[in-house]
């Protein structure tokens, strides 16, 4: 990661609030679980739509659907749907923090 710089791996890991093994696996190229995206995120101080790529002007109040039914695949509408609702969780949950410090 550039924003490590010369700062050591455990270092760096411990201010993310990770393992110095997950940040290594990260730094190989391995993908992050959600809660460790969004460590990595909110350290980087970057939107997490940034890095998925969703529209800022689409990012109004999501709307998820939830169907009990046997085919467990989503349509790709609820899928879009539940990255909308993921995305607004976390920007919430990043404002109530960052009110919090001040």
């Amino acid at each position: 990661m550039e924003k490590r710089g010369e700062k050591g791996i455990r270092e760096t890991a411990k201010a993310i609030g990770i393992s110095h093994g997950t940040l290594s696996r990260l730094e190989r190229g391995h993908l992050p679980d959600l809660e460790t995206f969004a460590k990595v995120c909110k350290w980087l101080r970057i939107d997490p739509a940034e890095i998925l790529g969703v529209d800022p002007d689409s990012r109004t109040t999501p709307t998820a659907g939830v169907h009990c039914r046997k085919d467990q695949a989503l349509a790709p509408a609820t899928a879009q749907a539940l990255a909308h609702l993921i995305l607004a969780a976390h920007r919430a949950v990043m404002l109530k923090e960052e009110s919090g410090r001040g």
